[in-house]
């Protein structure tokens, strides 16, 4: 859902600056070219003489350019804005170009380049800080019970319609059950909001845009063939994870055997923990992680699902233990479940057996998260942390079917990106 944003009462009109060829301009002129030639002001000369100089603005030019496009990109799903998008997207702009050069064995100026990075990271955040100024739409709702659970959404403004009147205010926006039966005087009332141009959403485009979360309440709403994951980009995103495994299996490699010999030293027991999950189109796979449990109180996932759950302050968890899954070390050997096609780096989590059996015979449509490979890490767990409750869970199965809904590398990044932030903050580890 594309919501545009106008000028709030009062404040200056900042509307312009939310355009992509704005934003690539000023960055480009007062993140690049400027301080380039600033750089070079006391011998302007020396600007000219230098080809490293050249290619270094250039590659500067076009990392602008496509930070910008990036962090316009993962700004379109919730709780995502420009401005803590921006530094991101810029290091791995400037990053991936920096690397190519480097490969490619082209002369540059590291100075240049390093410069350019921090300008071209300043400019941008004062651009997020002046658009952030600039008021968002306010949703009026049509009456109906299910697109009343909007006001309870904190993100939006939203009022509930009294009578059938268009809103006068410029960022109106209508929201309304199209599934409902309506009075004629409110199917009236829509039909002259589309006349007159303001826009006209339906309950549940509105509630995944700001949640993040897909519900699927009947099948007749053919919410299925809506869900079905990109063909092509599975298989890119298969070859992704493969050469990224392949990558990252030797660098690991000894601070794995490290952490190993210190969950050898903390408790007896194994070193690796496997159990029977439910995997990639409904199929059990045996996953790996680094054992973080007493051994004599583990489960291998087939026995009741109350003890196949992690409480919070569970004490069956090792004193290393609590460290490794704060820091999600113990996922790591998920690595081989990778190379073995059982699992992607990114995806909905795997659910062990018993909860995985639980959980489809309580939540209506469960077993449809199976479509895509399971991840390490995933839209759920970087929005909502771990969780087991049956409440929590049919929250969980949202956020995993608004993954499946918008499955592609954009999601992927920024899932990614917000992955080092939980690992820094420990976000629901148990």
């Amino acid at each position: 859902m594309n919501v545009a944003q106008t000028r709030q009462t009062g404040l200056p009109d900042f509307s312009i600056l939310n355009s992509f060829r704005m934003q690539a301009l000023l960055c480009v002129i007062f993140g690049a070219l400027l301080p380039t030639f600033a750089y070079f002001f006391p011998e302007p000369s020396r600007f000219f003489d230098r080809s490293s100089t050249h290619v270094s603005l250039a590659a500067s030019t076009v990392a602008v350019i496509v930070g910008i496009y990036f962090s316009r990109r993962v700004t379109a799903f919730p709780g995502t804005t420009l401005l803590s998008s921006a530094l991101p997207s810029f290091a791995i702009a400037f990053g991936a170009l920096a690397l190519g050069i480097l490969v490619l064995r082209i002369p540059y100026s590291g100075a240049i380049l390093t410069m350019n990075a921090i300008c071209c990271s300043i400019v941008i955040i004062l651009l997020a800080l002046a658009t952030s100024r600039i008021a968002g739409p306010r949703f009026h709702l049509v009456p109906g019970e299910r697109a009343r659970q909007l006001l309870t959404l904190q993100e939006i403004d939203c009022e509930a319609m009294a009578r059938p009147q268009l809103p006068d205010r410029r960022n109106a926006f209508i929201v309304a059950d199209l599934h409902q039966n309506m009075a004629p005087e409110w199917e009236r009332m829509l039909a002259l909001a589309t006349l007159k141009g303001i826009p006209v959403f339906h309950y549940k485009q509105v509630y995944e845009s700001v949640s993040g979360k897909v519900q699927i309440e009947h099948l007749s709403e053919n919410n299925f063939g809506a869900l079905l994951p990109s063909i092509p980009y599975a298989k890119v995103k298969r070859l992704i994870d493969l050469v990224m495994a392949i990558i990252a299996l030797p660098l690991l490699l000894i601070p794995m055997l490290i952490v190993a010999l210190l969950v050898k030293l903390d408790s007896p027991g194994p070193v690796l923990f496997r159990q029977e999950r439910m995997g990639y189109r409904g199929s059990t796979f045996q996953v790996i992680k680094i054992r973080t449990m007493h051994a004599a109180q583990g489960s291998d996932g087939r026995g009741d699902a109350s003890h196949a759950m992690t409480q919070d302050n569970d004490m069956r968890v090792t004193r290393i233990g609590r460290f490794l899954r704060r820091t999600r070390i113990d996922e790591l050997p998920q690595i081989i479940n990778i190379l073995r096609g059982e699992m992607s780096w990114i995806g909905p989590r795997p659910e062990a057996v018993s909860l995985s059996e639980w959980y489809e015979s309580e939540l209506p449509f469960y077993a449809y998260r199976h479509i895509v490979r399971p991840g390490i890490t995933g839209w759920a767990q970087v929005n909502q942390g771990h969780v087991t409750e049956l409440d929590s869970i049919n929250t969980k199965l949202q956020y995993d079917f608004f993954y499946i809904k918008n499955f592609s590398y954009w999601i992927d990044i920024l899932i990614a990106v917000r992955t080092v932030m939980v690992l820094v903050s420990g976000f629901g580890s148990r």
